[in-house]
């Protein structure tokens, strides 16, 4: 698969690893963990633009991703979404959210404050999640 990151989920992210079809990207931002998958296929901006195959593979990923952060962080809820409007390469958002967090209970967009996590906090972070997607099924480790 040819494949770009788009240089703003680069900059404001940490990868994490690669799943069967798509990147595993961690927000910088200090809210959540908020996990970000990146279906690795090249000027991708829409789901309906997959194969039905790749859809039901993104569908398996996205609920894998959702399962992981509701059994190990135990979020109030979580939130899924793909906006695209800043950043048109499809990417899908899944936020733990907790109603101690700043922009509860309103989206992260536009109300959180945009502080990062410290880079210790990013590093233990982002190697508890690395360990713990290496559970599933074709898991690589970036």
């Amino acid at each position: 698969m040819s494949f770009t990151l788009h240089p703003r989920l680069s900059a404001d992210t940490q990868v994490i690893g690669d799943l069967p079809l798509c990147r595993v990207l961690l927000s910088k931002e200090a809210i959540g963990p908020w996990l970000i998958l990146v279906p690795r296929y090249e000027s991708l901006r829409e789901i309906h633009h997959m194969t039905a195959a790749d859809q039901q593979q993104l569908m398996i990923e996205s609920s894998a991703t959702a399962q992981l952060l509701e059994t190990y962080f135990s979020p109030d809820k979580i939130n899924i979404g793909a906006l695209g409007n800043l950043v048109p390469q499809l990417h899908i958002h899944h936020i733990a959210r907790f109603t101690t967090d700043i922009a509860w209970p309103g989206p992260v967009w536009g109300n959180t404050d945009g502080s990062q996590r410290t880079e210790s906090d990013e590093k233990i972070l982002a190697e508890r999640l690395k360990s713990l997607f290496s559970q599933l099924p074709g898991f690589l480790p970036v």
